[in-house]
């Protein structure tokens, strides 16, 4: 089991996050949040995906006026992102949204801020603070010029790294001037190993919780690896109390992957079924990758427990694997050899592959839900 880096707690709706709290996996919505029944819509699929959180966006007065319509409706806690006008998160907050995603940098009027920090202190409501290496870079010429002179000294990282650090201080001392202490914090980059370096380094000067991300991840078939590379890396160290993994692409997608790294590294009990199968190789005599196709989508219809099944095609790793399995078939030469549990059950024919695993999977969960059976790495 991982030791996670210890931070203080804060409550976002009925979602807790920092502390001893599970790690969260939030999301986006992609459409106009004032398109109440899109919104709703959008946000539902989102949590039945399995996302903690739905951030929305509200740019506009519009947004925040449908804002009481898709909290009364969504499953999950709402956030609301703002930037540039305070108005909006005022507007948010009045309409009983569970948390704020403020840039204090976006607003240089300190009284509009400090309103902000008192109404969320006033109904309880916590704020995501962040800072990220575009602003950075972009907004303070003296800074974007030490960083320059740093690149030719091949010191960008570490120079880049104490902007942000400072930047936050910064902005962190303003909610201790309010003594507002429901933050969150967020340090973002386009690159994986500066988000690893500068949130290791934040997790060692601050005790708030942590929001791990991305940012401008890319489409999910670049984007997931340069997520993953930084969130696993800091996950694994125990640093990180709420993710969102980023793509240019349905957020559904950064549930997905979300849940997926959360459960790969024990932060999420599996709530359906893991399919285990081998990788190509010279020594498969089935049509294996058909195979695991055809299961993994009778799985994701058909089977309600998080039973671990595999599906091995060849003598190597075939019977370690089927025996830790609940359910598996081994696959040779026009035919397989089905296990459940550790045992052998039956050997089919090629063609009967398909619906006999699936049998013995049907047959297992009804035995697990009458309390016959347990599966493997249950309590």
């Amino acid at each position: 089991m991982l030791s996670r880096h210890k931070t203080r707690q804060v409550s976002v709706g009925r979602v807790k996050i920092g502390g001893d709290a599970p790690v969260a996996l939030q999301t986006m919505t992609s459409g106009y949040t004032y398109d109440v029944d899109r919104c709703i819509a959008e946000t539902r699929k989102l949590a039945q995906a399995g996302a903690d959180l739905v951030r929305v966006a509200v740019p506009d007065k519009r947004d925040t006026e449908a804002l009481p319509h898709i909290l009364a409706a969504s499953p999950v806690p709402i956030v609301a992102d703002v930037h540039f006008h305070f108005e909006r998160a005022l507007e948010a907050i009045a309409a009983g949204v569970h948390k704020i995603r403020l840039n204090p940098g976006n607003l240089q009027d300190r009284a509009k801020v400090n309103r902000v920090i008192a109404a969320c202190k006033e109904r309880g409501i916590p704020i995501r603070v962040g800072v990220n290496e575009g602003g950075i870079v972009e907004r303070r010429d003296k800074e974007r010029r030490a960083l320059e002179k740093a690149t030719l000294a091949q010191d960008y990282t570490a120079n880049l790294i104490r902007l942000m650090l400072e930047k936050l201080e910064d902005y962190l001392r303003i909610f201790d001037d309010n003594d507002f202490h429901d933050v969150v914090i967020s340090a973002k980059s386009i690159d994986p190993r500066v988000v690893i370096d500068v949130y290791t380094a934040i997790s060692q000067r601050f005790d708030y919780p942590l929001h791990l991300g991305v940012t401008h991840a890319g489409p999910p078939e670049t984007g997931r690896i340069r997520s993953i590379a930084a969130l696993g890396t800091l996950l694994a160290n125990g640093i990180g109390d709420t993710i969102r993994i980023s793509y240019a692409a349905d957020p559904v997608h950064e549930v997905e992957d979300g849940k997926e790294l959360l459960c790969a590294l024990g932060l999420r009990r599996r709530s359906e079924p893991e399919l285990i199968a081998c990788p190509t190789c010279g020594r498969i005599e089935v049509d294996l990758f058909k195979l695991v196709t055809q299961v993994r989508e009778k799985l994701a219809t058909e089977i309600r427990l998080p039973m671990k099944v595999a599906v091995m095609g060849c003598v190597v790793n075939g019977p370690g694997e089927c025996e830790g399995a609940d359910v598996a078939i081994f696959a040779g030469k026009g035919k397989g050899i089905i296990y459940v549990q550790g045992e052998q059950k039956q050997t089919v024919a090629e063609e009967r592959m398909l619906d006999a695993l699936l049998t013995e999977c049907r047959d297992l969960e009804a035995r697990v839900q009458r309390g016959e059976a347990r599966l493997h790495g249950s309590a």
